[in-house]
Formats: structure tokens, sequence, C-alpha cells
């Protein structure tokens, strides 16, 4: 494929935004926190996808580290303002070279099985996540430069990395990266998915497949991060964690108050919800990737820059995004999203809606001629374009991917929008490269994803069951300047490498994108006190009641 190479970014083209701001329409809020809190009651929550394996440590979907964040700590906190604090963690040195950090431990956290949070429970845990029995695709990707944890005293570790990595500390904060019972974490792989241990507000209590996950509080915590708004046990009894794939479905029960907070808030339901006393919206955007689709850059027809760029440009996503979800979603046209720490906005348009372009690129690049159907040919091969589409996808945005169908039909692409299970998806496309464009996000509160998806060291690692990289993209530009963001704390020269990052990204045309993710809750007014947890902008219910 034809990559472009040597891109000069001027100093005082440098345009960035740190992590503030969010995809919020006028009236919504980012905390619904009202009235006097009260101990006790039941919270009722429902969802759209239930977790495949409660442990987030393994495998790494959004849906695990929702739930993760109830009942695991981290080893460090995150503040709004992208700040690093404490937590299980009271402090740390880091060394000049950046290749060991030395954690000082809280000495009186213990997990909800009775085990002692301690240096070699923070080793079990980092071993845990790049060990490739635990098949982690997110948290194992996170610390590939982890080596290994050294115990110097009970409340002492070392961590030593291969290479200085300076979103370590950001990365470790995630509920990703949630540390668990050592004891716990013995047990078998599916043992620990059912039941996970953590020394959270919240422990897992029961899971009923298809239906619903059960949390009771933990009475014994007494060790929450500095950006929560109180201490001790949390103030609810329990939470029933409910899975209700119908967005209609999940709408009426928060209508009606049978449960308390929903997240997936349908598109269409915006509107009534805003419309509705009872009900406020808590909506954010998430930092990372966007919603995406990346080209398969290692076979035709999108190993040429110029058919990849036609497929951009003659894909109407805008119109899409307007009549699907009625506005309330913006379109992402950058590799960022713009919530993520050193996103720059100059990249915003590098995608936009442009047919006539598309069709100089494809002549360009060969496809000139057509068939009987109107679809563009090249050497009696038809521009076809394979998109495995997992069942997990919802209505609304496969709907989206079929209006992109048509609107590059006009181009002369055919697009075969093909659904599959999970277990295909996974064969085909995460660990085999047998598709032309791989649907999906990733969501992280460091730049450092433009790495773990684009870098060549991420097409395939040693050890590793998944590829990050989904591209196949290998440009040593592009490795050399994000590779250098990793070596420097200085937050200027950081800023400065990742827009040339951002800048090689976007002129490659890798990936189609479409909007960034989104936390979106509607709450009942008998809960109060529901907050998005400050790094991956999920619903966090420590600080949350119930008036019922």
């Amino acid at each position: 494929m034809k990559f472009l190479k040597n891109i000069a970014v001027p100093i005082g083209a440098v345009m960035l935004l740190g992590i503030s701001g969010c995809g919020n329409r006028g009236g919504d809020k980012t905390t619904v926190y009202t009235g006097q809190p009260v101990s006790g009651g039941t919270l009722i929550y429902a969802t759209d996808r239930e977790p495949t394996c409660l442990d987030p440590h393994s495998q790494g979907d959004m849906p695990q580290v929702f739930i993760a964040q109830q009942f695991l700590d981290s080893l460090v906190s995150m503040d709004e303002q992208g700040k690093i604090g404490p937590w299980l963690a009271k402090s740390w040195d880091v060394s000049k070279d950046g290749l060991v950090y030395t954690f000082h431990l809280r000495q009186d956290v213990h997990f909800t099985d009775g085990e002692h949070f301690n240096a070699q429970a923070l080793k079990a845990n980092l071993d845990h996540m790049v060990d490739p029995k635990t098949q982690s695709s997110t948290a194992a990707s996170y610390i590939a430069q982890y080596v290994k944890t050294d115990i110097i005293d009970e409340y002492t570790a070392a961590v030593h990395l291969s290479e200085a990595y300076a979103p370590f500390l950001e990365v470790l904060a995630q509920g990703f990266l949630g540390i668990q019972s050592p004891k716990a974490l013995q047990r078998t792989r599916e043992e620990n998915c059912e039941s996970p241990v953590g020394s959270g507000p919240f422990k897992v209590k029961r899971w009923d497949r298809q239906s619903q996950i059960t949390l009771e509080r933990n009475p014994d915590y007494a060790w929450a991060p500095p950006t929560a708004k109180h201490q001790g046990p949390a103030y609810l009894d329990q939470i029933i964690w409910k899975i209700i794939p119908e967005p209609s479905v999940r709408f009426a029960s928060v209508q009606a108050g049978d449960v308390d907070v929903i997240d997936a808030l349908p598109p269409e339901s915006h509107s009534q919800a805003r419309q509705n006393p009872d009900i406020s919206l808590l909506i954010k955007d998430r930092p990372g990737n966007p919603t995406k689709g990346d080209f398969n850059t290692t076979r035709v027809p999108f190993n040429d820059i110029r058919v990849c760029e036609a497929f951009v440009r003659a894909s109407n996503v805008e119109g899409a995004l307007k009549s699907i979800f009625f506005g309330e979603f913006k379109r992402a046209g950058g590799p960022l999203s713009p919530v993520t720490r050193f996103y720059s906005d100059q990249f915003e348009h590098a995608q936009d809606y442009n047919p006539k372009r598309a069709q100089q690129l494809l002549d360009e690049a060969g496809w000139n001629q057509r068939d009987k159907a109107g679809y563009r040919v090249k050497n009696g091969q038809r521009l076809r374009v394979q998109v495995p589409v997992a069942e997990r996808v919802s209505n609304a945005e496969r709907a989206l991917w079929e209006q992109i169908q048509a609107s590059t039909k006009r181009e002369g692409f055919e697009v075969n929008l093909e659904p599959m299970d999970t277990s295909s998806i996974t064969k085909c496309c995460i660990t085999g490269w047998d598709y032309d464009i791989r649907l999906g996000y990733w969501n992280t509160n460091t730049p450092d994803v433009l790495r773990i998806i684009f870098s060549s060291a991420f097409i395939s690692r040693p050890g590793a069951i998944y590829h990050t990289n989904g591209t196949g993209f290998s440009h040593a530009e592009f490795d050399k300047t994000i590779n250098s963001a990793l070596q420097t704390q200085d937050t200027d020269l950081r800023r400065q490498l990742y827009l040339k990052a951002q800048k090689i990204i976007s002129e490659n045309y890798l990936q189609i994108t479409t909007m960034p993710q989104s936390s979106r809750l509607a709450i009942y007014k008998t809960a109060k006190g529901v907050r998005l947890e400050p790094s991956l902008t999920v619903p966090y219910f420590y600080d949350a009641w119930v008036e019922k």
C-alpha cells in the first residue's frame, strides 16, 4: 500500500485540548446529585449488553468494565482534569529512566474473600493481565511493556518495564486493570469469569445468565478514591444489573419507574426523555478511538490508499447520523474522540463526504469500468468489500452501515454486510484477517490508543492471541513518532508528537470513523448521586442512593 511519509508538523499548528468537554446537549447533566444521601435500598440498572466474562482482565469489552467499576478498585485514580492521584497506592516513585515504578501501598485494604491487599497481590494481578492464559485483549495491550514486579517489602512493590511508558499511570487508573484477590486469580479462567473477587464497594453475589447480575454492598469498604463524594461503605444495599437488549423495552422500563437507571438510551427516545420531568439525562463522550471501521490494508481492495480514501469520500456518514440518530450523535472525523487528551480538531473534516473525489480516486486506481449491476471492476474483479457484523451490534449502528452501503454503491462499491455470531467474529477478525472492514471502537483514557491500534508492533505480538492493529498498517515514521511519545513526560513535546501521529493516521485513510462512543444514561427520579467515573466515563454507583 502507498503510505505518506516524512510528514512535518509546524509547532504553530498545534491546537490541542485536554480531557475536558463532552458530547452533551444543552440541559443534560454530567452528574445527578441532589438531596441528602440515605443508606439502604436497591438500585435497578438496565443495559443493552451482557458481559461475556466478569473479569475485566480477560478479553476486555466495555460491558465488563461497566460492572467491574462497581466491585474493583484501581491502583491509582484519575480526576476530571486527567490528573493522577492515589487510591490503593498511597504514593509512587519513578526512576529517571522511566523503567521502574515503585509503589507504596495502603496497608488497610482487604478483598471481600478476606485476602489482604499487599505487594504480592499487586504482582499477582499484573502477572495475570499479561499471562496468555488470561486471554486479555485490553489490559495486556495496555501494559505490554511490563516485565516483572519485585517485592521490596509487604507493602512496597517495584514494577519493571522494558521501556519507558509515559501513559502507564493513566491506564492503571482504568477498571480494565482493576485489582482482584490473588487467591481468586488462582482459580480457572472460567471460575474467575463467573465470580471475580475485588476490594470495591460492592461484590458479585449472583449471575443469572441472559437476565441479571446481583451486586451487594461490601460493609467493610473504607478506601474510596479521592475522586469519590464520600468515604466508607456504599449507600446502596445492592444493585440489580439487568440485561435488556431491546431499546424500546429498556426505555419504557425507566419511564415507568420499573428500573432506576438505563444506559444506551436509544436516540429516538432522547427528546421524549428530556420532556419527562421524572427523568434526568447523564450524557458524555468517552475518550479513545471513535466508533469506526478499520480497513484491512493487507489485501485488495484496501491495499491501495486511493481506494481507502475513495470509500471514505463515498460514505455519507453525516447524512446517516442525522437520519438514524436524530441529530443526537455528532460526527467524529479524526482518529481521536474529542475528549481524549492531546486531541486536535484540525482533522475533523479529513473524512468529509465528497463523491466527486471518490470517483476521481477510483478512476486513478484502475477501477474505471462498471459491470451491468453498476459496480466497478478491475481485471475482471468486482470492487467488493466484506464487512462482518457482530450480532451484538445495535440496530441503529447496523442501519448506519446500511446507509453507508447505499451511498458507496452509487460510486461503484459492492458492500456485503455479513451477520456473524461472536465466535465467528473472533475467528475472522480478532484472531484472523478474513475481512475488508473490521467494525469496532476503542475506549481508553490516553492518546496512546493510536499506538495500540496502528503501530506495527500490534499487528502480531509474541504470545498474543489477538491483533489490536486491525489495519495491518506498518509505517516507520509513525512507529518512531508514537514510540517517542512514550519516552517523555514533557507535556508540550507529547502534544507535538501526538499531533504528528494524528496527522499521519488521518492522511493515510486507515479507517472510516463515524461517531464518538458515549455513555448515555436516563435516570428516574428515584435514583440520586449517579455519576460517571472520570477515567473511562462509565457509570459509578458508589456514591448513589435511592429514594423510593
